[in-house]
């Protein structure tokens, strides 16, 4: 736990719905944030994503807002999940009409747990400012906290020419990608200052700066961090798809993390064809909780397979593992205590195998090529259990090891033992 230990203090901003208050900054927990990708429109399709998002973990939800249309269905969307139970604050997501849908539609406004605001797509000059102040206007007057989300692709042009010409005019010394990243900090803090003096309280304001590249990235946070306590919101945008997009946000945020930098993230992945949403949840899940900062499932100690593994089943024990104890942790949640922390070990041969799985709070270790058929289940560091190996049935295999999972949790973490 010693990264969340050096987090360096932000102002703490409560996004609230209901009784639930979602704390970010200050020494709260680094917040998980998903967005949907339906039609905001399509009531039912938003509805169920954001419920399974919000089951996945995701403690904030992004939608859409683009339209009237969209903003009178953000009501409808509300109030489904208040009568399914569910009290995941809504963040309305803002670019170019956002004055127009907040005022004109101000039920929407108010169904809303948040507002992100992206400086550079409210309009130019005068008329951009005083776009700004009609959104700001409106959060003020239902008490809603702001994320004012500056992208490189949608930079304000204004401030990015006059710190280019200002650069030119000192001889170049930074390259136009550098002063780029300058701009997008000093456009985050200039719309930050502008909300403050309309009236929003600092600890009502959300930072963020995105790009795609993971040095650029690196960069503009450890600048925006220096410069201000603002809470901050962590994100590689456009981070791409499959393990090009995991690597890359996981490069990117790991390091501003463990500098003690970011309060609420979000895992910017394409999904592959088919996917669910969730899985942006769940790998923002895992870099927080690889890092030591947060725990939310148990997770899986799995070896890579060599020579002496003579078999698929590993693999496939390795995999049915892990999505068994996804599976299971809402329900070990209404039962059980810190399993959170736990970790499974499914190993396949019998070099590493027994060791890795004694040194885990549970774990099997496969037969190899040419081993004894025979797979023991360590609990703590010792044997508890044998099950049949490769020559048994694979199946039956992966089933008694998920019964032992499950009375290893309810024994050990078990609420009111």
């Amino acid at each position: 736990m010693a990264v969340y230990k050096t987090r360096r203090p932000t102002r703490t901003v409560h996004v609230c719905w209901g009784q639930n208050d979602v704390t970010i900054g200050g020494m709260s927990p680094v917040r998980v944030q998903s967005m949907t990708n339906t039609a905001t429109a399509d009531v039912e399709a938003s509805v169920n994503q954001v419920l399974a998002l919000s089951r996945a973990g995701s403690e904030l939800v992004r939608l859409t807002v683009n339209t009237p249309e969209a903003a009178r269905a953000v009501v409808r969307i509300r109030e489904k999940l208040d009568a399914a139970g569910c009290d995941v604050p809504l963040v309305g997501d803002f670019h170019y009409n956002g004055h127009k849908l907040l005022t004109e539609v101000g039920e929407c406004a108010q169904a809303l747990s948040k507002y992100r605001i992206n400086p550079g797509n409210v309009g130019k000059g005068e008329r951009g400012m005083e776009n700004f102040a009609r959104m700001i206007e409106v959060a003020l007057r239902y008490e809603k906290p702001v994320r004012i989300g500056v992208n490189g692709g949608s930079l304000d042009p204004e401030i990015l020419a006059q710190m280019l010409e200002a650069n030119r005019a000192k001889g170049m010394p930074e390259t136009p990608s550098e002063v780029q990243l300058h701009a997008m900090v000093a456009s985050a803090l200039q719309s930050a200052r502008q909300a403050e003096a309309l009236g929003l309280p600092a600890d009502r304001i959300v930072l963020s700066a995105k790009v795609s590249g993971v040095e650029g990235l690196i960069s503009v946070y450890r600048e925006l961090s220096a410069s201000c306590d603002y809470a901050l919101h962590l994100g590689l945008t456009e981070a791409g798809i499959g393990t090009k997009g995991v690597v890359a946000s996981a490069a990117s945020m790991g390091v501003l993390l463990a500098e003690g930098i970011g309060d609420t993230i979000r895992v910017s992945i394409t999904p592959m064809p088919g996917a669910a949403r969730t899985e942006e949840v769940r790998v923002a899940q895992e870099l927080l909780q690889t890092m030591g900062l947060r725990a939310f499932s148990p997770l899986v100690v799995s070896c890579p397979g060599c020579g002496r593994t003579s078999s698929s089943l590993f693999q496939e024990l390795a995999a049915r593992t892990q999505r068994y104890l996804v599976d299971m942790t809402p329900v070990w949640r209404e039962k059980a205590s810190g399993f959170e922390n736990m970790t499974v070990a499914v190993m396949g041969c019998v070099v590493n195998g027994p060791g890795e799985s004694r040194h885990a709070n549970i774990g099997i270790s496969l037969p190899g090529n040419g081993e004894s058929p025979v797979a023991p289940v360590f609990a703590d560091g010792e044997k508890i259990a044998t099950i049949k190996g490769e020559s048994g049935d694979a199946e039956s295999i992966m089933g008694r090891f998920e019964e032992l999972i499950n009375e290893y949790v309810l024994s050990h973490y078990a609420k009111n033992k």
